[in-house]
């Protein structure tokens, strides 16, 4: 009965690992290291260090013409999503950067919206909760038919039905 399962995985030391040699890399993984390295910085606390490697990595992409690719653009929300400013400032000075390398307007839109992305998940959820409750308070169908209407569960459907009896007592 001393049964076990173990699991073992190669290890990778991302300094082990020169710019140069990951720079010129063709796989797209090499990309994702080199990020990462550059976000070994964040312990130091210098953002301009940090925008000058995340500035660095986009001009790479950029001069490549990765864009197109799905994985590359994969490793571009990483880095927006790896390398975080302290300053919001920094942020600021990063998209205009951006927006100039590129000669485009709001380049960073596409990464945008993976941080909106929980916002906009809540605004849908409130939109939901209203949407019921003005079913529940504005007509007389069922808990269930309500669910199945609005494609919720039966038990948040109660929920806010007892958040409703509860705000009327």
């Amino acid at each position: 009965m001393n049964t076990r399962v173990q699991y073992d995985y190669n290890t990778l030391c991302i300094l082990d690992y020169s710019d140069k040699e990951l720079e010129e890399s063709e796989n797209p993984f090499a990309w994702v290291v080199l990020t990462a390295k550059k976000a070994l910085l964040r312990g130091k606390n210098l953002d301009k260090q940090l925008l000058k490697g995340k500035l660095w990595v986009f001009r790479k992409l950029m001069e490549n013409g990765l864009f197109a690719d799905a994985k590359l653009l994969a490793i571009l929300k990483f880095l927006d999503k790896y390398i975080v400013f302290e300053e919001t400032e920094t942020n600021l000075i990063f998209n205009n950067r951006v927006d100039k390398i590129s000669g485009k307007k709001n380049t960073m839109d596409i990464l945008s919206e993976i941080v909106a992305e929980p916002l906009v998940r809540k605004k849908v959820r409130a939109t939901v909760r209203e949407i019921v409750r003005n079913l529940l308070t504005e007509t007389s169908l069922s808990v269930e038919e309500i669910a199945r209407s609005t494609n919720q569960t039966v038990s948040f459907v109660k929920s806010i039905k007892n958040r409703l009896r509860k705000n009327i007592k």
